[in-house]
């Protein structure tokens, strides 16, 4: 009982034998060399139970965090990836298939869809390849040795870092994806209330986006427009082509308020006017059914600038669509028969959008997306020149105008992205 420590052992008091323990004596084994070189002057001390070996100080606190970083991700979570994993290797078998090969609109399709999952395959290896390390470092942990210990303490903190940074992508590729968001664009602006300075600040818009497709490497061309005596535009819709064109345009939709003085203002007042944006991504026929009894459809004259073609044959399409009362007069080609598949091109996507507002009007009592609904009456941001700030309503954030104004609004999108992200995880269940 005097002794306190032998050669790195801890000194035990006296154990009746009914609870001495044969395990100390297998600890003595497994304890480093320069310990057992004294082992045959300690085991009477074992036997008796007086002394056993050093315990192992805890894993890294770490491995307790939320129950443990190996579980950090719900196996619902796991389990969802793995049947996409699934998904992705028998569209992998059917571009093998003979028959999908000869058919190259289905081989395609088939790429296509594949290439969706592919982040989502190569996230889920990653994250196997952690679990296996994390396992691997556990083990090593339970080593006896100090420096392997502390090996295996570094390895742990590092990968379940890699864990917790990796555990929020996972869950964002979990979230459905909007079929929409590949596709193309209609980009409809409208000027609103305020007159002239409402059609002014529509083209200030449309000179936006034509620079913020611009930095994107998106095409964009104006395929209809409407000019205002006072130099601004009544309405114009933009054709915007590229990748992923409507994921990230789909939440510029809604009313834009600017607060300035006129150029027409003498009193030197501060107005406020708006213009309304629409986004319609482009429909095929088969998704968008028009009978032609529904259309009334007739050629014009274009007129304006363009030569004797534009003035004198009639190229234009005056579209009217009965049931909807929308009305479409497209002169943007020079042939008429572009300009009707233009006009049917556009009136397919307005009615697409139709649907959509329809479908989210009635889903709005349940669900209320904090970024917003894209309603063409639901005003998302506010531009006021006297501050030079540009505010937008749904993050509660204000941004520099001037940059705005020159199509800087990667930024913001970029935000309401992520907005939207946290609040379909929290419809899932997957916000912890």
């Amino acid at each position: 009982r005097s002794l306190t420590r032998v050669a790195g052992y801890r000194c035990l008091s006296l154990l009746p034998p009914a609870k001495r323990c044969s395990s100390r004596v297998q600890l003595l084994v497994a304890a480093p060399s320069s310990q057992l070189m004294a082992g045959p002057l300690l085991l009477p001390l074992i036997a008796h139970g007086w002394l056993a070996a050093p315990r192992a100080p805890p894993l890294p606190a770490m491995c307790s965090r939320r129950g443990g970083a190996a579980v950090m991700v719900d196996a619902f979570v796991l389990d969802r990836l793995r049947e996409m994993r699934k998904v992705h290797d028998e569209l992998g078998a059917q571009l093998e298939d003979p028959a999908v090969q000869a058919n190259v609109e289905e081989m395609l399709r088939v790429s296509r869809e594949r290439s969706k999952l592919d982040s989502t395959v190569e996230a889920l290896a990653e994250w196997e390849s952690l679990e296996q390390r994390l396992e691997e470092g556990k083990e090593l942990f339970n080593e006896e040795d100090a420096e392997l210990r502390e090996m295996a303490r570094a390895e742990i903190r590092e990968v379940e870092e890699a864990m917790e940074a990796l555990d929020g992508r996972l869950k964002l590729l979990l979230l459905p994806t909007d079929p929409n968001d590949d596709k193309n664009v209609m980009f409809e602006i409208r000027a609103g209330t305020g007159g002239d300075e409402a059609a002014i600040w529509a083209n200030d818009l449309l000179s936006l986006y034509s620079r913020y497709a611009q930095s994107q490497g998106w095409q964009s061309r104006v395929v209809s427009a409407s000019d205002s005596d006072a130099g601004g535009v009544r309405d114009a819709t933009l054709e915007i082509k590229g990748e992923s064109v409507y994921s990230k345009l789909k939440f510029e939709a809604g009313v834009h308020r600017v607060q300035r003085v006129p150029a027409t203002e003498t009193q030197g007042r501060v107005h406020t006017s708006t213009a309304t944006v629409a986004i319609m991504p482009e429909v095929d026929e088969v998704a968008v059914e028009i009978k032609p009894g529904d259309i009334e459809m007739h050629a014009a004259r274009s007129g304006g600038a363009g030569g004797q073609n534009v003035n004198k044959v009639e190229t234009a399409i005056d579209l009217t669509h009965k049931p909807t009362g929308i009305r479409l007069f497209v002169t943007q080609e020079r042939s008429q028969l572009k300009n009707k598949e233009l006009a049917l091109q556009m009136l397919r996507a307005k009615l697409y959008q139709m649907q959509v507002e329809e479908q989210q009007a009635a889903v709005a009592s349940q669900r209320k997306m904090q970024v917003g609904t894209g309603s063409r009456s639901e005003k998302i941001r506010t531009y006021n020149y006297k501050d030079s700030r540009c505010t937008d309503h749904r993050l509660g954030s204000n941004f520099a105008l001037d940059g705005v104004l020159t199509g800087q609004i990667e930024p913001i999108i970029q935000q309401c992205i992520a907005l939207d992200e946290q609040e379909r995880l929290k419809e899932l269940g997957l916000d912890q």
